[in-house]
């Protein structure tokens, strides 16, 4: 029997999933998206077979429009190449993804800072194509638990300084399309 659990971090991101559909909603951020999903599984008696991630992401390059697959995601507020020199062990900081080859595929930069500057959106771009503030996390969490994830990423702003204003207007359109793109996994 197949399971789904849809992970989201917000209830407006989530809001047009079917009624049928079981939906997570962990809050914002890394730390509450590894929290509550953690404690989630940790209660489980069967996991889900899959977990599947719907939410918006800021475009980190130009001409980026609708829903992508997530094929590679990374902490991009994490200095994995400094620690890896302070220590003298690989600090890997990444992870490549399974992708259902139904949607076009991007790279994601997570973080805990919604990026809203024309500097750090060029920073990023030369490590990802989309910036989230879950993603890595929750991808970390369902690895450990050995439940395979899927990230859907809804392109919602441009990461630039009209980010912060566009989001709020973009999340319902948003938000359909997610809903229509999650269905190819029922």
């Amino acid at each position: 029997m197949t399971s789904i659990l849809y992970v989201s971090a917000t209830v407006e991101e989530a809001t047009h999933l079917p009624e049928d559909c079981e939906v997570l909603v962990t809050g914002i951020g890394t730390n509450a998206a590894t929290m509550i999903l953690t404690k989630e599984l940790a209660i489980r008696e069967v996991l889900p077979t899959r977990i599947i991630n719907i939410g918006t992401a800021g475009a980190l390059v130009d001409g980026l429009a609708g829903v992508y697959e997530i094929e590679h995601v990374l902490q991009h507020d994490f200095s994995s190449e400094l620690i890896a020199e302070i220590t003298g062990k690989p600090c890997p900081n990444g992870s490549s993804l399974a992708t259902s080859g139904n949607f076009p595929v991007a790279s994601l930069a997570t973080g805990n800072s919604f990026i809203s500057d024309s500097e750090t959106r060029s920073r990023l771009a030369a490590r990802a194509s989309l910036c989230d503030m879950e993603g890595a996390a929750l991808v970390g969490v369902a690895k450990h638990f050995g439940v395979p994830i899927t990230l859907l990423k809804q392109v919602s702003d441009s990461a630039d300084e009209e980010a912060a204003g566009s989001w709020f207007d973009a999340v319902d359109a948003g938000a359909r399309q997610l809903a229509e793109a999650a269905q190819v996994f029922k």
